[in-house]
């Protein structure tokens, strides 16, 4: 029992001496910290704002540069030369040797019909001419023997007349029906289908065992050697063309663009549109391109003089309400300005007002920029000034502050 209550007593002093170190570990701490806070400075001024620094590749000054105008137009290529052979006359459709997209010549055989009708007919025709014929030689010898007689003073001169006008109905009506036989003739040389040009079957509109009327078509032949394409332009911008003038045409389907030339210009505008049509040709030596392809034709007009130009992509805002960014004596200025030709190969536009030739102009567009933050231009190469062959578009490299922008 002694040494029992020995042990517990040492347990119990060394758990108080244990505590009593812990105690005085945390109040040095806490004294040591607090000592640290009391000596650190107090600094009572605001943070210094921050420059926005660009790079000189991202800030251009207006060029001047002369900006090709270029007026566009659409539609489908047609063929002109395309001809339709038609029945010459009524037949039974025996046989058609030409399907679409066979290559035919002139004068080649494409269908055959039954012309026996037509046969019949022109066989009728002759023989009424036979009778007609008959007939005048009657009223010729008629007229003939009255002669005889009315110089002998048999009959008096009004018959002689009158047998001479029937001779002279007689050699008409028969002159009328040599006229309708020569058609009926004709008709049936030309029943035969032949195609009339050089060129493709386009479409058949009919098929072998069909009962044809008279000018019912029968097949489309196309000549793929010359092209047009018609299409409209703005009664604005017509009046710069003229029939002569080059143009590019991209073909749908086709990589490179096929020059072309403006043969015609509508002397009036299609109702409704306020546009006035303008067809080109284009040649096709090779018939690669097809009646009916989608094209899209660019007329390039040159630009007379220089005009003060920036990059497109400084613009910011929409059509009418644009605006640029500029640096002006260290910061960042916003200023409208009033634009005029645009030239989408250059990426360039041009502008009217609102610019001077001297302007800090940021080429490209950034997010959050506040008019009147502090800007700067990195040192180093200086920004391109106007008439510099300059690289405009800006360098990918921006302020953390100004992050470019989609739009």
């Amino acid at each position: 029992m002694g040494l029992l209550n020995t042990t517990t007593l040492r347990q119990r002093r060394w758990a108080w001496g244990a505590g009593l170190s812990a105690i005085a570990l945390a109040a040095a701490a806490t004294a040591v910290l607090a000592g640290g806070q009391g000596d650190a400075p107090k600094d009572d001024k605001k943070p210094a704002e921050k420059v926005l620094r660009f790079n000189p590749s991202e800030v251009v000054q207006p060029q001047l540069a002369k900006l090709a105008a270029r007026i566009e137009f659409s539609g489908p290529l047609v063929a002109p030369n395309t001809a339709t052979v038609r029945a010459k006359g009524g037949g039974t459709l025996l046989a058609l040797n030409a399907p679409e997209g066979t290559r035919v010549r002139a004068g080649q055989a494409i269908g055959s019909l039954d012309l026996e009708d037509l046969r019949q007919r022109v066989a009728e025709r002759a023989a009424g001419v036979e009778a007609v014929r008959a007939q005048a030689a009657q009223a010729e010898r008629t007229h003939a023997a009255n002669e005889s007689l009315a110089r002998q003073n048999f009959i008096a001169p009004t018959a002689l007349d009158t047998s001479r006008a029937a001779l002279d109905t007689q050699k008409a009506q028969l002159a009328a029906a040599q006229a309708q036989l020569q058609t009926m003739q004709v008709t049936l040389r030309q029943a035969s289908l032949v195609s009339p040009i050089d060129g493709w079957v386009a479409k058949r509109h009919a098929v072998p065992g069909e009962k044809l009327q008279a000018e019912q078509p029968v097949i489309t032949v196309v000549d793929l050697g010359h092209l047009e394409l018609a299409g409209l332009v703005g009664t604005h911008e017509v009046a710069r063309l003229k029939p002569g003038m080059t143009a590019q045409v991209r073909i749908e389907g086709v990589a490179e663009p096929v020059p072309a030339r403006i043969v015609r210009i509508s002397p009036a505008a299609e109702p409704g549109t306020r546009s006035i049509g303008v067809t080109l040709s284009l040649a096709n030596p090779g018939e690669l391109l097809r009646a009916g392809q989608y094209a899209v034709a660019t007329v390039t007009l040159d630009d007379p003089e220089q005009r003060l130009t920036v990059p497109t992509s400084a613009l910011v805002g929409s059509d009418g309400q644009q605006q640029v960014w500029l640096i002006e004596k260290g910061e960042l200025k916003r200023r409208l300005v009033t634009t005029g030709r645009r030239d989408a190969q250059l990426g360039r536009v041009e502008v009217l007002k609102g610019l001077s030739a001297d302007a800090q102009v940021l080429a490209g567009r950034y997010d959050n920029l506040r008019e009147g933050a502090k800007a700067q231009v990195d040192a180093g190469k200086a920004a391109p000034k106007a008439n510099d062959k300059a690289d405009d578009k800006p360098d990918t490299k921006v302020a953390a502050a100004t992050p470019k922008a989609g739009g």
